[in-house]
């Protein structure tokens, strides 16, 4: 089974955290910064995107998955460029998954998604081991984070309008389409994500401020109605007065039996 491994990135070339992990990832760029990126990465495999897919993260997630599987690839990883690991909690500890076995991995998940129907897998976007619910090793209707989707062979891509909430419009699609995706509880994705107030340069932060998450929010409940796109208001989830109260975040809950 061949599963190609991609990250899109934007202003980084000094630093593409997702290759000291995951070295066999191909970066893909736009022209203007392709010579740096080969100068700072000589090992690493990098690619030129087309004239006019930069710009917008979606339309370059699209150009991957329909350029990787022209060349008959069993399933496309589209990953952040700065994963610092993947993670999983196991005898009560908090693990760092090893990168040598990740290939294999893949192949293991990538099968059972296969099998299951189903054609979009991901991981747990919360770290916290509360959210590891041990008893519910898999979830069927759950949210895919972009930071690291796995993709099989479909026609379902993203909405180049949604490009801050994309996976959660992804994830929605899959939904409406196929009726499942294949969440793992027990393993979970470490990135730097954040605005333009958590230090993290390039790629989505110079977007991620609150006017537009909240433009981006009300859009994507546009689409999908307010029964499925919702916002969350509970205090209990906004500890201090001087923070929002809500989180930038939408509920999403689909109208479909699982788990």
């Amino acid at each position: 089974m061949k599963i190609s491994i991609n990250a899109p990135s934007y202003k980084r070339p000094n630093g593409v955290d997702t290759l000291k992990y995951l070295p066999q990832t191909k970066i893909w760029v736009c022209e203007s910064e392709y010579d740096q990126y080969k100068k700072n990465n000589p090992q690493a495999e990098i690619i030129l995107c087309k004239y006019g897919v930069q710009g917008n993260l979606c339309r370059i997630r699209n150009h991957i998955l329909d350029t990787e599987f022209k060349n008959n690839v069993d399933a496309v990883l589209l990953i952040d460029d700065d994963l610092q690991y993947i993670g999983y909690h196991e005898n009560k500890k908090r693990c760092k998954m090893d990168s040598a076995i990740i290939p294999d991995w893949l192949i293991k998940y990538t099968m059972l998604t296969y099998e299951m129907g189903a054609f979009l897998w991901g991981l747990n976007c919360n770290q916290d081991k509360q959210s590891y619910r041990e008893y519910t090793p898999f979830s069927t209707t759950s949210y895919i984070g972009g930071p690291f989707a796995v993709h099989l062979p479909n026609l379902i891509r993203y909405d180049e309008r949604l490009f801050l909430k994309e996976d959660y419009d992804l994830t929605l699609q899959h939904l409406n389409s196929h009726r499942k995706v294949l969440r793992l509880n027990k393993f979970f994705y470490v990135v730097k994500q954040g605005g333009s107030g958590t230090g993290q340069k390039g790629g989505q932060s110079k977007h991620r401020n609150l006017n537009i998450e909240n433009e981006q929010n009300k859009l994507l409940q546009k689409k999908w109605g307010s029964k499925i796109v919702r916002w969350d208001f509970n205090p209990r989830s906004h500890s201090s007065k001087k923070m929002r109260k809500f989180d930038i975040n939408p509920v999403v809950k689909v109208p479909i039996r699982g788990v």
